[in-house]
């Protein structure tokens, strides 16, 4: 879906392809309250070759999202595994699938703080759960932590930074989105409480 639109918007595939006038394959997807890049392919030969860099673990993939907290070491990693609780819901807990976050503190405020997340896999919600599992909700989500929306926070502070891969021919490429002014937004109300 469209960022910041409602549940019957058009998809965001749909409206890529009828602007430019052909198929696209979704190679990538994003939690639908985040920001950020996602990946769609021209053909089906870039299809598979991007589907199973993702299965594979080898497409690296940066996010900024902001904390509720003073998350206090400089860096951490988060290791636990992910399973469906019902309702939409993912948690935490033994018959999960293997999970691992990296994170790494760019910014400290008063009562939050600005990570790099790196995520090795893409379990549903995996960022979203891992950090609020270690007392750190994303600010404005509206499914873990609370009270919520997270912080009071008109969207979810989670943006899709960075992503990195092999073009079919082998060749690496780098994509990169900046956040968006909504993003900027908020995290200009939590550095004014540094």
């Amino acid at each position: 879906m469209i960022p910041g639109r409602g549940l019957a918007e058009e998809p965001l595939k749909a409206v890529l392809e009828r602007s430019l006038g052909a198929r696209l394959y979704v190679a990538h997807r994003l939690d639908r309250d985040a920001s950020g890049l996602v990946v769609f392919a021209k053909n089906a030969a870039s299809h598979r070759s991007l589907c199973l860099q993702f299965e594979g673990r080898r497409v690296r993939k940066k996010y900024l999202a902001l904390v509720l907290g003073r998350v206090d070491a400089s860096r951490g990693e988060v290791d636990r595994p992910i399973r469906a609780f019902g309702s939409g819901r993912m948690g935490t807990g033994p018959g999960g699938k293997p999970s691992r976050t990296l994170y790494r503190v760019l910014e400290r405020f008063a009562d939050a703080s600005l990570l790099e997340v790196e995520p090795s896999g893409g379990r549903r919600h995996q960022i979203r759960v891992h950090l609020c599992g270690i007392g750190h909700p994303i600010v404005g989500d509206p499914l873990y932590g609370g009270p919520r929306p997270v912080g009071g926070a008109s969207r979810l502070m989670l943006h899709a930074l960075e992503l990195g891969f092999r073009l079919p021919d082998g060749r690496p490429i780098v994509l990169r989105a900046d956040p968006p002014p909504d993003f900027q937004a908020v995290l200009e109300i939590y550095k004014m409480r540094k």
